[in-house]
């Protein structure tokens, strides 16, 4: 009785530190995704907004000729283990995803004073790396759009755009890699840091 029991035991712990060993070993790891992938439709992510915020661009219809390509706030998120990993080595992993989620623009006047101010949620829009699902893409980057055109509630599955209709823009005016990382300060100063937390510092 007391062997089976000292087997019982040794086998926990063989058990406790294997599963902590996955977690502990680094922030970076290569098997964790944030997506889920349906043949090859994307699965609306779900609870992005608990991920790490990295900013808000504005292209608002009035400076768009009354229609921007994407209006209007863009509020952006970037998974919490890809963002460890573009602080650590300063790329983006194989596995990056970011969610850019569309709001229109409300009131232009405020007790604040005047400018632009968030109104509704109007859209969502994903991009994705992945070497395993987009092997012929470009940068293995791939778009993809949740939005209705007409208004109305974001689809629960979205197919990526083709090619020439995003990656072309990304590969010849982004910063890093297929991404706007000069219109995202928070990753302009966080690229490689590692360990450090820009935020801290009193510099800016």
């Amino acid at each position: 009785m007391k062997s089976l029991l000292k087997i019982v035991v040794i086998l926990l712990v063989i058990i406790t530190v294997s599963c902590n060993g996955t977690k502990t070993e680094g922030k970076e790891y290569d098997d964790v995704t944030y997506f889920t992938m349906n043949g090859d439709e994307l699965k609306r992510p779900t609870d992005y907004r608990s991920w790490v915020y990295i900013g808000t661009p504005l292209t608002p219809n009035d400076m768009n000729n009354g229609k921007a390509a994407f209006p209007e706030f863009h509020n952006v998120y970037i998974d919490p283990v890809s963002y460890d990993h573009w602080k650590t080595k300063g790329e983006f992993r194989d596995g990056t995803i970011i969610i850019k989620e569309l709001t229109s623009v409300g009131s232009k006047a405020a007790v604040s004073g005047n400018g632009y101010f968030m109104g509704e949620f109007t859209g969502l829009e994903a991009t994705i790396k992945s070497s395993k699902h987009f092997a012929n893409e470009p940068g293995n980057w791939a778009y993809f759009s949740f939005t209705n055109p007409n208004g109305g509630n974001v689809a629960d599955n979205a197919k990526a755009f083709d090619t020439n209709q995003c990656n072309a823009c990304h590969d010849a005016n982004a910063a890093d890699d297929f991404v706007f990382t000069q219109y995202y300060p928070v990753l302009a100063a966080t690229k490689g840091v590692g360990a450090k937390s820009p935020e801290n510092s009193s510099v800016r």
